[in-house]
């Protein structure tokens, strides 16, 4: 809809529309006259800056801002010394939110030496009430602070924090709108991410996003085919449909739909070559769906299916509703009815009240599962969590001890599952030219393994044979094949 727009055409004399999203495209045609105020003042064009910490999902939100800034007239950089910066957050553990403060410091230096400089803050770390304050008495520099729900509302909040003096805040607390239809700056553009669902109802008691995030609400099945048209007609040939639990996509519609059937019908859009998704719970991963990706000659054969912890009792404190026993028979299913998939999963070391035969189940777990890969981190205690306030917090020194034994053992198993591939040769989709290696180029395996080959720019954004010729733990070097 931007790319296109008559700006000009855009009546400022009336009101702003109340419907979205009309009215953001409004408040752009005004940011973009304060853009050019701004380009006349300073002799040069203004620049922006987005910088994101977290997940996929703020990943493709950044997309978003920087497209609603590009529209907007700014210059984009990877530069955080801009005219105008903006920290997408996260605050999934609290050293996240300790990276951010250290940062702001930086920002503080940088606008002392040029006052007209915008700081803004956005994000799950935005929505936490402590944080705020925080802000407010230690930070007062930042320009404007909002958070997940009003995310859409960016152009607007844009143009008040040009018009206004001092910290401009704006948080929801929920909110049942979605509103996707606005500029974009994709990072690549071959490949997109796609949000199908926002929110999460699960509650495990160490994570902070169902308060951040609000409770699940999936967007309408026509409106995400209606994206993913349009992005097959503009280049795109990967998607990546994401959510915090994708398998429970569609519960809440008027007309319920399940993952697997919305995957089905983004399989038949034209164009599209492959087909990503993250994050399964495993409580909710059908039968259904293992037989759709069994099935499918585009959806990519990698699942993340996280695990947390292989203790039943852990994962009963976790509140994460499945067994030991249950994901490792969902696991093994999973890998009868699709042995060339890769499994990859997340794992907490030192939950409250865990024990030496607590970690040494989690180990057996992931010999047992043979993980592809695992992201394992150290249990982050989250203020607002029912975790928080558990007794039985494990020590530091254990915590670090047990965190080394699981790292040494998960790399073990994702090197022998690597080298399984060698020889074969399996389609790759460049992605980048290699920066380290002239005349090498980055591709990315269906499993989501990265391959580098001899090649050159042109054979970006399309998909090759490759032989794999060697490889190198996580990672192949091979060539391309007729």
């Amino acid at each position: 809809m931007s790319q296109s727009m008559d700006w000009k055409a855009v009546d400022l004399t009336l009101p702003p529309p109340a419907q979205e999203p009309e009215r953001q495209y409004y408040f752009l045609a005004r940011c973009r006259e304060q853009v050019e105020r701004l380009r006349e003042e300073n002799g040069r064009q203004p620049t922006a800056c987005v910088t994101t910490f977290g997940c996929q999902m703020n990943a493709r939100d950044s997309e978003k801002l920087l497209g609603i800034l590009g529209q907007a007239g700014f210059l984009l950089t990877e530069e955080e010394n801009a005219d105008f910066v903006l920290f997408n957050t996260c605050t999934v553990r609290d050293n996240a939110n300790q990276r951010i403060y250290g940062r702001l410091g930086e920002l503080n230096g940088y606008k002392r030496r040029n006052p007209k400089m915008k700081i803004a803050l956005c994000g799950c770390m935005m929505q936490e009430p402590a944080v705020i304050e925080k802000l407010q008495k230690s930070y007062p520099f930042v320009d404007l602070v909002f958070g997940t729900h009003n995310l859409y509302k960016f152009a607007e909040l844009l143009c008040a924090c040009y018009e206004s003096e001092g910290m401009l805040i704006d948080i929801w607390k929920d909110t049942d709108q979605i509103v996707e239809e606005l500029p974009t700056e994709r990072k690549y553009p071959f490949k997109s991410g796609i949000n199908i669902m926002f929110g999460c109802n699960n509650f495990c008691s160490y994570c902070i996003v169902p308060y951040v995030r609000g409770r699940e609400r999936s967007r309408k099945p026509e409106d995400i085919l209606r994206e993913i048209q349009a992005l097959a007609e503009d280049g795109v040939v990967e998607v990546m449909l994401l959510g915090q639990n994708v398998n429970s996509y569609g519960k809440n519609l008027d007309k319920p739909v399940s993952f697997a059937e919305l995957l089905r019908e983004v399989e038949k859009i034209p164009g599209i070559q492959r087909i990503r998704f993250m994050t399964s719970h495993p409580k909710d991963l059908s039968p259904e769906l293992i037989q759709t990706i069994k099935e499918s000659d585009k959806i990519c054969r990698h699942l993340h299916l996280p695990l947390q912890s292989g203790s039943t009792r852990i994962l009963e404190k976790m509140n994460r509703r499945y067994t030991r026993e249950q994901y490792l028979e969902l696991a093994q299913r999973i890998r009868r009815e699709i042995p060339d998939i890769a499994i990859t999963t997340d794992i907490i070391v030192g939950f409250p009240g865990e024990t030496q035969e607590d970690l040494e189940e989690t180990i057996q777990m992931v010999r047992q599962v043979q993980f592809d890969n695992a992201f394992t981190f150290i249990y982050s205690r989250r203020t607002g969590t029912p975790a928080a306030s558990m007794e039985d917090q494990v020590p530091p020194q254990q915590v670090k001890a047990g965190f080394d034994r699981l790292l040494k053992v998960v790399q073990e198993t994702a090197k022998a599952q690597a080298a399984k591939y060698q020889g074969r040769v399996m389609e790759a989709l460049i992605e980048e030219i290699n920066e380290a290696s002239p005349g090498m180029v980055t591709g990315r395996l269906s499993n989501n393994t990265i391959v580098h080959l001899p090649g050159g720019p042109d054979m970006v954004g399309k998909l090759f044979p490759v032989l794999l010729d060697e490889c190198h733990g996580f990672y192949y070097t091979g060539h391309r094949v007729p």
